[in-house]
């Protein structure tokens, strides 16, 4: 009875979060969220949030707790009731209302789930079983892909960087399990401990594979060393960013002559690949290092690896031990999690991941309107007059350069809420016997129509987020803004809050996508979405500079002991959180031109509530793991400085909150680029 009222008195509380911040974000501008003992000058991060943050406790089922979280929990509640719904309807075969109704259930029959245990694995566990040769090895490795298993490196059709218009073969390094390469190479104690628990995860796996003790333990430490091997060839996260480490288009002859070892032959006649002349290999190094290994990695060493790559994708999906087991490793110890996330929400996430199409067109019904989607229409292009006297106005920029920068605004194509152009689901089968099978359908066919893809046209109308997605993106091969339904919504976009707090929320998003067409990475694409110069020589040394200004300034900020941002991987991020509330703010002025001037509200005037509205989107937790795994690998910086970074270099928010030279707030050389 006592665990029994311990867990109850959990889930009250988180309800009570999630319905006490909900009804705040509705109101749009929340003081009681404030801490005004704080200077805004001081730390503005604080200043806007401390209360929040000091009355706030992280949920135990969370690793991070902030307004997207909250957002993201008050749409989960909309999909819940939906599937739920869809569950007990039993629709028409082929309906979206039966794939998501019966994919939901699906992942809810715990029993039967508990039941099969790796049953539905068997025949994948055979094949590999099989395994005599490193011919064998290689042709397992092409039929795990076709299972969505990233085994050894990775592979699939997209844009052609230089040739945007036509989708191409692009393979890349990957076969890892630890978040990315320098989980395996950094020499620190939390590193050495993180390899360590890794090892333990991975015996404690394969004894559930029925191993003994020691083979299991031998087994884990041969998957460690083939991962090693497999990071030591890798490019860092930061390296990644850059282009020119993910394109190195080669004829298929030639690739074939880089790993004289593997057959691209086969693994093409495995895959049904379309015939190809040529492949991107996005990093030539790697697969220098993979082809030695073909011969140099025993057969035995690679079935160890190949049974850990296939178990280790599908635990989430598996009875209670295996998915206890991949939880107590990337959640609880590697983010700080307390416990695992109720069954049904787990489940509502799987079936937007799977079925997001579908399930979107459900949501958009309660969730998102016409006039929703008018106003965001009109604050983007406010946005974009904003940009375009940015740029023309810009005195470290040439005429020339400054030209090709306005043709690559003017041809921005925007999505806003949810597609209009739908690929259905014909052909995929979705039934309530099986989760697991249910997800290695759906794997099955989105690698099958992403093989089809293989050079057709790019089609520009796709997205890359599902309808209820709390997020947003810029895509510079497509040249494209995405805003998905589930992100406009409160407090990023609140019909209920006045235009400075909207245009400091969502009006600042909306700068924050644009500008990654013109960041460090995004300014190297041209207005086709080619990755190709557009810059004067001199221009373009220019904006390194100030780019430096700002990964420099990022890298001064300790987060842990230890632990610092790191500039060059959160620079694109950085830049477009800069360049977006610089943005923002010239848009919110040219709205208020020729009207009378609105009102203070709460004693705060129309300047200090676009601040305001930033800072709040923002407020947000993480535990000490959480941190750690954002700083290691995650482009984006942790909220605080995403508050105070770019607020410190913006003359804007000092005049409006009368900082002086000398307040924590204002930095002493302002970064500046758009």
């Amino acid at each position: 009875m006592r665990n029994f009222n311990f867990r109850l008195a959990v889930i009250v509380t988180v309800l009570l979060l999630v319905w006490t911040s909900a009804f705040a974000q509705n109101k749009g501008f929340d003081t009681s969220r404030m801490d005004k003992s704080v200077e805004a000058c001081t730390d503005f991060f604080q200043y806007a949030n401390g209360t929040w943050l000091k009355n706030t406790a992280i949920p135990a089922a969370y690793s991070r707790w902030g307004s997207f979280n909250i957002l993201g929990e008050n749409n989960n509640a909309v999909l819940k009731d939906i599937l739920e719904n869809a569950a007990k309807n039993h629709a028409a075969e082929g309906t979206d209302t039966q794939l998501i109704g019966d994919y939901y259930a699906s992942c809810m029959h715990e029993a039967a789930i508990e039941k099969a245990g790796i049953t539905p694995l068997k025949p994948f566990f055979a094949q590999i079983d099989k395994i005599k040769a490193v011919k064998d090895v290689q042709h397992q490795i092409a039929m795990l892909h076709a299972q969505g298993v990233p085994a050894l490196f990775g592979f699939g059709g997209g844009p052609d960087l230089k040739k945007s218009s036509v989708v191409i073969v692009n393979i890349s390094q990957g076969g890892l399990s630890l978040p990315n390469r320098d989980y395996y190479t950094k020499t620190d104690a939390k590193s050495e401990q993180t390899r360590q628990k890794f090892v333990e995860y991975a015996t404690n796996m394969f004894k559930l594979l029925g191993d003994d003790a020691d083979k299991a333990a031998s087994n884990a430490k041969t998957v460690m060393a083939i991962q090693t091997r497999l990071a030591n060839a890798s490019r860092p996260p930061a390296d990644l960013r850059d282009p020119e480490n993910r394109y190195h288009k080669k004829p298929l002859a030639e690739v074939s002559t880089l790993m004289p070892n593997f057959s691209w032959a086969d693994y093409m006649k495995t895959r049904n690949i379309p015939a190809i002349a040529e492949i991107n290999v996005g990093q030539p190094d790697f697969f220098v290092e993979v082809n030695k290994m073909f011969s140099e990695v025993s057969v035995a060493d690679w079935k160890t690896y190949l049974r850990w790559m296939l178990i280790n994708q599908a635990a989430p999906r598996l009875s209670k031990a295996f998915a206890d087991e991949n939880y107590n490793f990337f959640s609880a110890y590697l983010n700080g999690t307390k416990e695992q996330q109720p069954r049904w929400r787990r489940c509502v996430a799987a079936t937007d991941n799977a079925l997001g199409e579908a399930l979107g067109q459900e949501y958009i019904k309660k969730s998102f309107t016409p006039e929703q989607k008018k106003r965001m229409d009109a604050m983007i292009d406010n946005l974009f007059a904003a940009y375009k006297e940015r740029v023309k106005n810009l005195d470290w920029m040439s005429a020339e350069t400054k030209q090709r920068a306005l043709e690559k605004l003017a041809t921005f194509k925007r999505k806003i809420g949810y597609p209009d152009k739908l690929r259905g689901y014909k052909n995929l089968t979705i039934d309530r016997q099986s989760y697991l099978m249910n997800s290695l359908r759906v794997a099955q066919f989105e690698i099958g129509r992403n093989t089809q893809d293989i050079g057709q046209p790019t089609d520009r109308a796709r997205w890359g987020f599902t309808t209820p997605t709390v997020n947003a993106s810029y895509s510079s091969v497509n040249n494209d803004i995405t805003f998905p339904a589930g992100i406009l919504q409160p407090p990023f976009f609140n019909f209920a809050a006045d235009d400075a707090i909207n245009y400091g929320a969502i009006g600042a998003v909306i700068g924050h996508e644009i500008t990654h067409g013109f960041d460090d990475q995004g300014s190297k694409f041209d207005a086709e979405g080619n990755y190709k110069s557009w810059w004067t020589e001199e221009d373009r040394r220019k904006f390194e500079e100030r780019a430096a200004c700002v990964s420099n300034q990022f890298s001064s900020y300790e987060v842990q002991k230890d632990l610092n941002i790191n500039g060059k991987l959160t620079l694109g991020e950085n830049i477009a959180d800069l360049g977006g509330l610089t943005m923002a703010y010239e848009a919110l002025q040219m709205s208020l031109k020729g009207k009378p001037r609105p009102e203070n509200i709460y004693g705060f005037t129309p300047e200090q509530r676009f601040f305001l509205g930033w800072a709040q989107v923002w407020a947000g937790k993480n535990t000490v793991e959480a941190e750690r795994s954002q700083v290691l690998g995650d482009p984006h910086s942790l909220p605080r400085w995403r508050v105070n970074g770019p607020l410190s270099n913006m003359p804007q928010f000092h005049k409006a909150f009368g900082c002086k030279q000398t307040d924590a707030m204002v930095k002493g050389d302002f970064c500046q680029i758009w």
